[in-house]
């Protein structure tokens, strides 16, 4: 029997291992081994064989079913506590943040830190934390994925034109070598598909005092010192060169993954900071263009104004909508990635400044619409906080702009459900993609040749369960 491409039965127990890894992360690692083994079509023998090896080679590690009462227990396949790492970064124009995220999507802060805005100051120090955890936690890192707020083209070259960024090689810059893009093919671990037919846990993790923000509640802070546990005496080093990736496109591929784009066949998702970056997700994927650089919906003159934009066009649409947008409107200093608590203020207080923004962002939206009829369009960062609080005024704006055939069935226009978060959970979602296929698994076992042949007693964790999902 051939099942995609498998054709001895090494190939379909690699293959479906693959799918059982694949289908715990997906879901949150909240369904019980009895729902996993029915979404997969596996037979229960088979499904036991599969969770044994995997538990064998760290990957996996059952628990019992929260609130399981009688009888005997329902188990849920969920992280290991040795199990896989990987390090993600959301590098802001004005502060970076690094994360430890682990199989299922269970993310602990490991720094928040400030940075000056020239490249050298802010991936310098970045680089080196990424290093140090990377050492404590050893081959448990799996790779390293870096959301920055610019375009990257294939190798990890970004541009943030009102930082002066040009062209900036950010994986030499952090001293990890060679990059490559969400869509690329990192040194160790090829490039992630999807086997799946569906759609972090360590005792040592106590919460610390980082500067978190607001973000989904399954995150929780950590802080320069701890994260899911350790190295296990094993030597350092990163498993792959580092995924580099746009902040918007990863947003997206996150919603896709644990949002509102999932199951949605054709979306958009626009992602405010400073200023705006957007993209197109058909069937889970963002299109980000041939070179690795298409999120740039910002950049597009839709609204009509007429303003030099630092990129270099004239009338870009994020001109309008942002950070630097409300305080532009409030007669603030803006456009060099500073002033983030001051727009928050304008954001909060005044109504007038909101209004006009969120009537921009609904005038593009329009135009996006007639373009690419998505079914859903999602609203991240300062885009869902417009949305909260002048929903009335972006609708009424986007309305007028729609062709006649859009307007008997508009697409939803929703915040998202990952609050800021949704960039660094794309760029983890970039690393696990990578990592989650015949060869990245293989390359782990290569990688662990002293793993332990006994599972934990207890992981006394609590697992991550996505919103509306029971974990039987």
């Amino acid at each position: 029997m051939i099942v995609n491409g498998a054709t001895t039965s090494g190939e379909l127990r690699a293959h479906n291992r693959v799918r059982l890894l694949r289908a715990v992360h997906d879901t949150g690692a909240a369904r019980t081994r009895s729902r996993l083994t029915r979404d997969l079509g596996l037979a229960r023998g088979t499904a036991s064989v599969l969770v044994a090896g995997l538990a064998e080679d760290e990957l996996l590690h059952e628990g019992p079913a929260p609130g399981h009462a009688r009888g005997r227990p329902t188990q849920v396949p969920g992280p290991h506590p040795r199990g896989p790492i990987a390090l993600a970064v959301d590098v802001r124009e004005d502060v970076w943040e690094l994360a430890a995220c682990e199989l299922g999507g269970r993310v602990t802060i490991l720094a928040v830190r400030p940075h000056d805005g020239t490249p050298e100051g802010t991936l310098g120090p970045l680089g080196a934390a990424i290093a140090g955890h990377a050492a404590r936690f050893g081959h448990r890192v799996i790779g390293v994925g870096v959301a920055l707020a610019g375009p990257v083209r294939h190798g990890g070259l970004v541009d943030i034109s009102h930082l002066g960024w040009r062209s900036v090689d950010v994986p030499a810059l952090l001293g990890l070598g060679s990059g490559t893009s969400p869509e690329g093919r990192p040194a160790a671990y090829p490039e992630g598909r999807r086997d799946a037919d569906t759609a972090p846990g360590d005792p040592d993790i106590r919460p610390g005092d980082a500067d978190t923000g607001p973000g989904d509640p399954d995150i929780r802070p950590g802080d320069a010192d701890t994260g899911p546990g350790d190295a296990g005496g094993r030597p350092g080093g990163l498993l792959g060169a580092p995924v580099v990736g746009n902040d918007t496109v990863l947003a997206a591929l996150a919603e896709a993954r644990r949002g509102k784009l999932r199951d949605v066949r054709v979306g958009l998702h626009l992602h405010v900071d400073f200023d705006l970056g957007g993209v197109l997700v058909v069937d889970g994927r963002p299109v980000a263009g041939a070179g690795g650089a298409g999120a740039e919906f910002g950049h597009m003159p839709l609204t009509g104004n007429r303003r030099r934009c630092p990129c270099g066009a004239v009338g870009c649409w994020g001109m309008d909508v942002g950070a630097n947008a409300l305080l532009r409107h409030a007669g603030l200093a803006h456009g060099s990635g500073r002033g983030r608590e001051q727009a928050e203020h304008v954001l909060a207080t005044s109504e007038e400044a909101v209004t006009v923004t969120a009537r921009a962002l609904g005038r593009g939206i329009a135009a996006l619409v007639n373009a690419h009829d998505p079914e859903v369009v999602t609203l991240s960062g300062h885009g869902a906080d417009l949305l909260e609080r002048a929903g009335a005024a972006l609708r009424a704006a986007c309305e007028p702009g729609l062709m006649a055939i859009r307007r008997d069935a508009p697409p939803r226009i929703e915040g998202t459900a990952l609050g800021w978060r949704g960039a660094l959970l794309g760029a983890m979602e970039s690393v696990f993609d990578a990592f989650l296929t015949t060869e990245g698994l293989e390359l782990w076992r290569k990688n662990h040749p002293d793993q332990g042949r006994d599972t934990p007693e207890r992981q006394s964790v609590t697992h991550s369960t996505r919103k509306g999902e029971s974990a039987t």
